[in-house]
């Protein structure tokens, strides 16, 4: 049991499921959870699993030690700059990213210390996010010479642009209220509560029908790209095809009868 205990201390990805919900914990606390090439592969597996897991009903992403997660790992991009090795960096990063927006199931980010660069775009990608009051926000590369390009994507996707480009320019890091006002987060809570507060939303969401979510949440992503008459059309085909799946039927007649529904996830 010690040796077991060790090896999992030892990985930079941390997996705990319970009740429908699997928390994934950076584990790179010296670094600040920076994004080496081995988390984000660790991170894509962990959600390739997720997907595939009819257990699995919500992800929740969090960071061990004092910081969420500090962006990319600045002592590997220095290690290797050629053009090759750093454009596996990004790309795997996009690749994390859009893994997230395209998974079938809410990921919801809990959030302490600070998540900057791409933590920060790690905090947009998510479905959802609930910080700590103490945590804070920034797109800092513009001081090292870096724009935030790449986060930037999720960035500009979440907040308004003038808000967005305010980050992106100044480098400035904003704290938890800020982030909240925004839209980068949906909300802040004392610190001892971040846990517990993560913990219950994912629990009410996981209680829904899977099924349901799944498409929704795709929806909600494709839906956003259209112009609002191709957005509509699309989101009737949806909720046509949606209305005759077995738990659109089962949530209806428990409805009209006062019940608990018994999800199918179909």
């Amino acid at each position: 049991m010690a040796l077991a205990a060790q090896q999992q201390a030892e990985r930079q990805l941390l997996e705990e499921l319970s009740d429908g919900v699997l928390r994934l914990t950076l584990n790179r606390p010296q670094a600040r959870n920076a994004l080496s090439m081995a988390l984000m592969d660790e991170l894509i597996a962990a959600l390739d699993r997720a997907g595939a897991a009819r257990e699995v009903r919500v992800v929740v992403i969090a960071g061990a030690g004092p910081a969420f997660c500090a962006g990319h790992d600045l002592r590997e991009l220095r290690a290797d700059r050629s053009r090759a090795a750093l454009e596996r960096v990004f790309t795997r990063c996009s690749e994390l990213m859009q893994k997230i927006v395209r998974l079938a199931k809410p990921v919801i980010a809990e959030v302490h210390g600070v998540a900057t660069a791409a933590g920060c775009q790690l905090v947009a990608s998510c479905d959802l996010a609930i910080a700590a009051e103490t945590a804070q926000f920034a797109t800092p590369g513009v001081n090292i010479g870096l724009f935030c390009s790449t986060p930037m994507v999720a960035l500009s996707r979440n907040v308004g642009r003038k808000a967005a480009m305010e980050m992106l320019l100044t480098g400035e890091p904003i704290d938890a209220e800020r982030a909240r006002q925004i839209g980068l987060i949906n909300r802040a809570v004392p610190e001892a509560e971040l846990r517990p507060a993560v913990a219950a939303l994912a629990r009410k969401i996981a209680g829904k029908s899977a099924y349901t979510v799944a498409i929704g949440k795709e929806a909600f992503y494709r839906q956003a790209e259209l112009d609002l008459a191709a957005a509509y059309r699309y989101a009737a085909e949806v909720m046509t095809a949606n209305m005759l799946a077995a738990d659109a039927a089962e949530g209806i007649d428990a409805f009209l009868a006062k019940r608990p529904a018994a999800w199918r996830d179909a």
